[in-house]
């Protein structure tokens, strides 16, 4: 019977690594930040109109007679209501930047503002979809949809995006066009451009009733500055070169420009009634992940 069992052990191991072969390795990290998250998800729950039994309750005056539940209620001198949990999948757009300043890491130990972009978008798309909610990506003029095979599917052409030339003119603002009302959209990106022409996308979709998640992605050399000496400086989409004596004069200033820029960010995503999560590349993804989560748990009319 031993070796039967280790035999066994040995097939199932060999089919499980099979099934994960194929699929492309952002995914399979994904997944992994996905699962962590998932473990310490206790939000999302909340009583509503479903047929999921969730708990039983006392009941209380202005509950209606219906609601009680008449079996539990027999096993003991008070009366107790049935409660089922909140059952209505939404459907979110997700969008991720391809510019060519996603391309950016200061060190060979961190990974580009890309591939954890990607990381992030994917972990989020598989939350989602084992929640049973549809999602699509802006842009790609395919309606919602859930299941295995369209994460799956986002996986690939993700990791297409990822190989292809880094030098291929992608634009850093996100895709307009038509989304249904309390439509979700989730935007994942540095953000490095003109706080007004964000603006201008977004409150296109604000007028829509359409609410969103921004995720700002930074390296952490782009807050801090941290080089010295003569350094020369290329813009990654066009901007040209620029060449600093004394990269140290000029840091402070740069900080400041910096934190001005995140302030209009800020302050759009407020005033939209939208929420803004920021994240460096130089931390785990799973506390960003979580707060974002977290923040389409809430039913639309809290935000």
């Amino acid at each position: 019977r031993g070796p039967g069992v280790a035999e066994a052990a040995v097939s199932f191991r060999r089919r499980a690594e099979q099934l994960v072969a194929h699929l492309p390795p952002l995914l399979v990290e994904a997944e992994h930040v996905a699962v962590i998250v998932a473990q310490g998800v206790h939000g999302r729950r909340r009583v509503g109109p479903g047929e999921t039994f969730w708990q039983f309750r006392r009941y209380e005056r202005g509950d209606a007679a219906t609601m009680i539940d008449w079996r539990a209620s027999a096993k003991s001198t008070r009366l107790y209501v049935r409660e089922t949990e909140w059952e209505a999948a939404q459907s979110v757009w997700l969008w991720l930047d391809r510019s060519a300043s996603m391309r950016y890491r200061s060190a060979p130990d961190l990974p580009e503002k890309f591939e954890r972009a990607a990381i992030l978008t994917l972990a989020l798309a598989s939350l989602l979809v084992r929640g049973g909610e549809r999602i699509a990506m802006l842009g790609a003029g395919e309606p919602p949809s859930t299941g295995r095979a369209v994460l799956e599917r986002y996986a690939v052409e993700i990791t297409r995006q990822q190989r292809a030339d880094a030098e291929a003119e992608e634009s850093s603002e996100p895709p307009r066009g038509a989304l249904p009302r309390h439509a979700r959209v989730v935007m994942v990106s540095d953000f490095l451009m003109p706080p007004e022409s964000l603006m201008a996308s977004l409150r296109d979709f604000a007028t829509m009733g359409v609410r969103g998640h921004l995720i700002q992605i930074y390296d952490p050399a782009e807050q801090t500055l941290p080089f010295s000496g003569r350094v020369k400086f290329e813009g990654l989409e066009g901007e040209g070169a620029a060449m600093i004596g004394r990269v140290e004069a000029v840091r402070n200033d740069y900080i400041a420009l910096m934190q001005t820029h995140r302030k209009g960010i800020e302050d759009i995503a407020r005033n939209l009634g939208w929420t803004l999560t920021v994240h460096g590349t130089q931390h785990t993804p799973q506390t960003a992940l979580l707060a974002l989560y977290e923040a389409l748990s809430e039913p639309l009319d809290s935000l």
